[in-house]
């Protein structure tokens, strides 16, 4: 530690070492702890410094702590049995996840002819019943509000709807469902271009279908579309590879079953409708002549259909860092459609589903407002802390 505090003195700036100095030759009748913070504080804000510190803290990132090395034999011995265990555990965990697909795969169809009903009724095919429309209120949202005022209340709404029923066709379905959802989920929503738009009013279900007994654990996603001047398909495909065993060279980290890959399928695009490229003209110059010519390129365009059209993951498995960071992204939707968005769609069609989710970040947010105030509390608490003058905030985080 003695040779870092020297090397990091060695390394400071001779303007630096000249204020360092001052402070101690006006400070040496004062408290030697507060003469040591104030040393500490200035050091701490020379970047050399930084550095240095930040280069010894990486250095120890990972390694050993010397407390295994440090025990006898035979309690080395001992421990090696314990990791055993823990390999056997995994390789138990990975039939458990097994199992737990196993139970999807039973539910899901469960599910599925509710799911069905669904879809018929965004559709248009099923006309819900009158007993089928009827929402119960939670009985905490009645409390709030007297007998007679829900009742001044519903024949507002009714009068509401039967003038708007008057002033417009009566809407098929529910038009837009899909669009809706995807606009309401963040993660969806930034995959959206406003050229994608027109083509995902057509998207009339999403279905999962996982793979069967006995075959390799997977999962595909159907988004089934009604017939459209963009493309012919009337379902496109998504289909995750998973496994679910414990890596070899590698079996305490296995954590649940993984993503190994993804395929998606050919998108049949109507002449000047494929959305995911688009042409530009460029203009070349010649070297010799200095002629112009125009040149015509068709190039990759943004689109959410590109989902359907994932990198390739070579057998070797090894990617370059921009296709591992497009898979994991990929993985990430993928699941998120199938955990949440097929599952619940009417909630995030409603926004109700987005509300439990702000609430669990707006927690979080609280949580850290409160350590921030801790912070800037200890701060004007300090007998040497000095608020800078210039404490006017940019342009950019002034109130307008």
């Amino acid at each position: 530690m003695a040779d870092l505090d020297n090397k990091e003195q060695a390394e400071l700036d001779p303007a630096d070492m000249e204020d360092v100095e001052e402070v101690e030759e006006e400070e040496t009748g004062e408290d030697v702890n507060s003469k040591e913070r104030q040393l500490t504080v200035q050091m701490m804000q020379n970047p050399q410094i930084l550095a240095a510190l930040q280069e010894r803290l990486d250095g120890l990132v990972g390694s050993p702590s010397g407390y295994m090395e440090s025990l006898p034999k035979v309690v080395k011995r001992r421990v090696n049995a314990l990791k055993n265990l823990q390999v056997k555990c995994a390789h138990i965990e990975a039939k458990f996840y097994e199992e737990v697909h196993e139970l999807e795969r039973k539910y899901a169809a469960l599910y599925q002819p509710l799911f069905d009903k669904r879809s018929d009724i965004i559709k248009a095919v099923y006309e819900p019943t009158d007993e089928e429309c009827e929402w119960k209120q939670e009985e905490e949202e009645e409390l709030t509000v007297s007998k007679q005022v829900q009742e001044e209340m519903k024949e507002k709404a009714k009068l509401e709807e039967e003038k708007k029923d008057e002033e417009k066709e009566d809407p098929k379905g529910i038009p837009e469902f899909w669009l809706t959802v995807f606009k309401n989920v963040d993660l969806l929503s930034e995959m959206l271009q406003e050229h994608d738009e027109p083509i995902l009013k057509h998207l009339q279900d999403i279905k999962v279908k996982f793979s069967d007994a006995g075959q390799p654990m997977s999962f595909t996603l159907e988004f089934h579309f009604e017939p459209n001047d963009f493309f012919t398909n009337t379902v496109l495909t998504k289909t995750y590879k998973m496994r679910s065993e414990p890596d070899e060279s590698d079996p305490f980290s296995f954590d649940g079953p993984e993503i190994m890959g993804c395929t998606g399928c050919t998108i049949d695009w109507t002449k000047g409708k494929n959305v995911t490229l688009k042409t530009i003209k460029k203009k070349q110059k010649h070297k010799g002549r200095g002629t112009v010519r125009t040149v015509t390129k068709t190039v990759p365009n943004d689109s959410f259909f590109n989902f359907f059209s994932p990198p390739e993951v070579p057998e070797s498995g090894e990617l370059d860092e921009d296709s591992e960071a497009v898979l994991a992204a990929d993985f990430e939707i993928g699941h998120f459609i199938r955990e949440r968005i097929v599952p619940r769609a009417v909630l995030y069609f409603t926004g109700e589903a987005i509300e439990d989710d702000d609430d669990d970040y707006d927690e979080e947010g609280e949580e850290a407002d409160d350590e921030e105030g801790e912070e800037e509390a200890d701060e004007e608490n300090d007998p040497d802390y000095e608020p800078k003058k210039d404490a006017n905030p940019p342009a950019e985080c002034k109130q307008q």
